[in-house]
């Protein structure tokens, strides 16, 4: 495990959250989310760079929210607002860009669509109102069947900010075992942009792999992303194997130039394709385990008597370990949040409810408030959870290039493959297609924090300027 423990679910604090999670519906029963101790109850402590003027903790958030509401208090006496207090136009962004007439068609005609896609059967609940779901994109889709239950621009290719680690830890985390140590030299932390999330790695410290990860995952530490790319060959080399990886799982909407997803020109990927690269992910162990992991402890520098300290670190998402002004998600089991100055606030989760597990990716939400993207995401989750029987499917997410055609149905062998999205769903029954991407059957993985049904995939081989203010700490 290296020196970033974590506590496992055996001791008598997670008997208690056991036990709870138990009394309440659509938690899960099995394992709880993973806590250390010393950090359950308490706020990250991480050191983060920060690129932004604003003061940090509350009164960054007061100074914020106080800006906030002296915006919308001109807006009313200008008459532009006939009520502030009621009006998600308040939040929208004027300049704010349409999405593009015509975007990709993997998986789907209707997912190429612009607008909302959804197709209710009678009984159906409706999805949320405008004002509730103001994200530029977003997706809600069956983690194991893949069947997308509803979505708005998926294909957008929009900045993905932290988001973007997923496909980077899909592509190097099978490389190296956890126990593995690194001593870390200057170059390897060359070349982060200003106001990088930091998890605190220091020069000519060594750390685990597992550590390493835990600082990628927890604290979206750009340090210990670039110091896992120096590990693999450097950033270039790194970049250049993560793009290769998103072709082959059909994510064309992706183009990876930094692999921690820090601002940068021509930097794009989609809901569709984050909600790709984590289904992709959540097929290996190690993700899953550090993915669910809401804290641990890191390892910081040597005292004087020689021996390493630690520091408590927690998860930057908040759905999975709360918020002064949010609750972790029922079910959560990650996966990775982000926030940069181009690309706003981006997330996507993976949560169970009973046998059903949903992916949902949320980008760039308009209404600017605290924690916004995690409220529009647990919005989609109640609502997929409660309408995912009483609704027809209006795509679904691909399998890997090697086994689907990306156009909506499985290739046969031999021919191009061009039936259309619901063909494909009546023609295979909701099985031969879902099995072959690798989540649907398999062996039960108990991680922290959830209990998957998955089939470990095939292991496979696989610095631009700023285009923006930066990442923003911690994100």
């Amino acid at each position: 495990m290296g020196s970033g423990s974590i506590r496992r679910s055996g001791g008598a604090l997670f008997r208690g959250v056991l036990a709870a999670s138990r009394a309440k519906g659509g938690t899960f029963s099995d394992v709880p989310t993973t806590f250390c101790a010393s950090t359950a109850s308490t706020r990250p402590t991480a050191p983060t760079v920060r690129s932004d003027a604003a003061p940090a903790g509350d009164a960054g958030r007061a100074a914020r929210i106080g800006s906030s509401v002296r915006t919308v208090a001109a807006l009313a006496a200008s008459g532009l607002l006939a009520s502030p207090l009621l009006a998600g136009a308040a939040y929208a962004d004027s300049k704010a860009p349409a999405p593009p007439a015509k975007m990709s068609q993997i998986g789907g005609e209707r997912l190429g669509t612009p607008g909302v896609q959804v197709e209710l059967r009678p009984g159906a609940p409706k999805l949320p109102g405008p004002d509730a779901l103001t994200a530029r994109s977003w997706i809600v889709s069956d983690a194991e069947s893949g069947k997308v239950l509803a979505a708005k621009n998926p294909h957008w290719q929009l900045a993905p900010a932290s988001t973007l680690k997923m496909l980077f830890a899909d592509t190097v985390l099978p490389k190296f075992p956890k126990d593995r140590k690194h001593t870390v030299k200057p170059a390897d932390l060359a070349g982060m942009g200003i106001g990088s999330s930091m998890v605190g790695i220091k020069e000519n410290l060594t750390y685990t792999v597992h550590d390493l990860w835990l600082g990628v995952f927890l604290r979206s530490g750009n340090d210990a992303v670039h110091t896992l790319s120096a590990m693999n060959g450097g950033t270039e080399a790194t970049v250049r194997q993560m793009q290769r990886r998103a072709k082959d799982l059909n994510a064309n909407d992706t183009h990876v130039i930094t692999p921690d997803g820090y601002d940068a020109p021509g930097q794009v990927s989609s809901a569709y394709d984050l909600s790709l690269f984590a289904r992709a992910g959540l097929q290996n162990a190690d993700f899953r385990e550090y993915c669910s992991t809401a804290s641990a402890q890191f390892p910081g520098d040597k005292g004087k008597d020689g021996k390493r300290a630690t520091f408590g670190i927690q998860n930057t998402n908040r759905l999975l370990s709360g918020d002064y002004d949010i609750k972790p998600y029922p079910g959560i089991a990650g996966v990775k949040n982000g926030s940069t100055t181009n690309a706003g606030s981006t997330f996507t989760g993976l949560a169970q409810r009973g046998d059903r597990k949903l992916l949902v990716t949320v980008m760039n939400p308009a209404k600017k408030e605290h924690n916004e993207a995690y409220r529009e995401a647990a919005k989609l989750f109640d609502w997929g959870f409660t309408a995912a029987d009483k609704v027809e499917p209006v795509g679904r997410l691909v399998g890997p290039r090697s086994e689907d055609d990306g156009t909506g149905a499985v290739a046969p062998k031999g021919k191009g493959g061009n039936q259309n999205t619901q063909a494909a769903l009546d023609s295979t029954d909701g099985s031969s297609v879902w099995t072959s991407v690798g989540i649907a059957g398999g062996a039960l993985a108990l991680v922290g924090g959830v209990a998957l049904v998955v089939r470990r995939r095939r292991q496979q081989p696989a610095s631009a300027q700023d285009g923006g203010r930066g990442q923003r700490p911690g994100e």
